[in-house]
């Protein structure tokens, strides 16, 4: 008999509890399901994470929570080149998936997940959650709609600090383990998956200028968690040479003659975690910044400009629909997962899979490696590069 889900009944597992796996957590519980199983790479590792966590079963090994039958959907929270393996694993165990981002080391594993995921009429996600913020939701409107006028000029920029030193380590450093992309793979494949979002326009060429900063770090020799912030001593680093960028300027040509320039950065200072963006229009101009969520500026050559504060009464039916308080009461970063996570159980739970997604897909993970593999070429190459549909 087949199993029925409901909220109630539905098996979520996790691998991988780290910075982001925690963060799932937490957001599923927001949105009314409960995680079943964790997996880790260790059983030690998997019990201690899960009793911290609140998740009742663990399992020393992906295969082992793939194989257990109330697992109906499993979070991959996990290093990057993990992902194919985990997911095609996943996928051929008959779970539905949601990865994380970057989906895959390249375009060529991207394809197969897209390909077996239709094959086997599963649901799949790449968590783009920055799509979830309300205000750029009404952006979103905003351009659908016809406000802004024609789309002249795309810009922004996605800025981080927490790599600044050389001694600040993670595992995207090394290329094996994140890719040969980082910064852009890593925070401005957010924006550019944001902007085809928002404005509905995929790029059709690339030109672009990445640099090294930090050609050799200093590696710990103990490991650390993302943005723990954890202080070693002098032993405890060893030179590790850096082959992926730490920065990346990127000239963009849109569809309909759009152009636009993106700069990406994991290593300025005073810049937590920054996704800018400024949006010009023949009308007008949108602008929103991440480390100010819940302001959307506007733009008038011939009114007074405009700053539209997250209100569900101000904005429009898409984005009133990904707030949940009222005015006067700020979302951030872990809301957009909560909201992410209802649109997924919500269409998971209705059982038609025929429907268009509400929710970046896989396909959408493969495009967006289709970019990053362009824009890699790009400045290797020191040309225009063309992104193939």
């Amino acid at each position: 008999m087949t199993k029925r889900l409901t909220r109630q009944t539905i098996g979520v597992g996790l691998a991988g509890a780290g910075f982001i796996g925690a963060a799932y957590v937490e957001s599923l519980r927001r949105s009314g399901i409960q995680v079943l199983g964790l997996a880790e790479n260790t059983r030690e590792k998997a019990h201690q994470k899960a009793v911290e966590l609140g998740i009742p079963r663990s399992y020393a090994s992906l295969d082992d929570m793939l194989g257990d039958p109330d697992i109906d959907v499993v979070h991959l929270a996990t290093p990057n080149h993990l992902h194919y393996s985990q997911v095609m694993a996943a996928l051929q165990a008959g779970k539905h998936v949601i990865c994380e981002k970057p989906l895959a080391m390249n375009t060529d594993e991207s394809a197969e997940m897209v390909k077996l995921a239709a094959e086997r009429g599963l649901v799949n996600v790449v968590d783009y959650n920055i799509r979830m913020y309300p205000l750029v939701q009404q952006a979103r409107s905003m351009v659908q709609n016809g406000e802004i006028g024609e789309l002249f000029i795309l810009q922004g920029s996605y800025m981080q600090d927490w790599l600044l030193l050389p001694t600040d380590w993670n595992w995207r450093l090394e290329s094996e383990l994140g890719g040969t992309l980082r910064a852009v793979s890593d925070i401005g494949s957010h924006w550019l998956d944001l902007i085809t979002f928002i404005t509905g326009l995929r790029v059709e060429e690339v030109c672009a200028d990445l640099k090294v900063i930090h050609p050799t770090r200093k590696k710990p020799t103990i490991a650390l968690e993302t943005f723990s912030g954890k202080l070693l001593t002098p032993e405890d680093y060893i030179d590790q040479p850096i082959y992926n960028e730490d920065y990346g300027s990127i000239l963009l040509h849109y569809e309909n003659g759009t152009h636009g320039i993106l700069t990406v950065s994991q290593v300025s200072s005073g810049r937590k975690n920054r996704l800018f963006f400024e949006i010009n229009g023949s009308i007008s101009s949108l602008v929103w910044d991440s480390e100010n969520p819940n302001e959307l500026w506007i733009g008038h050559r011939a009114a007074p400009n405009q700053i539209l504060l997250k209100d569900p009464a101000l904005l429009s039916p898409q984005a009133r629909g990904t707030a949940s308080y009222p005015g006067g009461h700020s979302e951030g970063f872990p809301d957009t997962f909560k909201q992410l996570f209802i649109k997924v159980y919500n269409y998971i739970l209705a059982g038609d899979y025929t429907k268009t997604p509400d929710f970046p897909t896989f396909a959408d993970g493969h495009y967006e490696m289709q970019v990053c593999e362009g824009i890699e070429h790009s400045a290797k190459e020191g040309k225009w590069v063309k992104i193939l549909p």
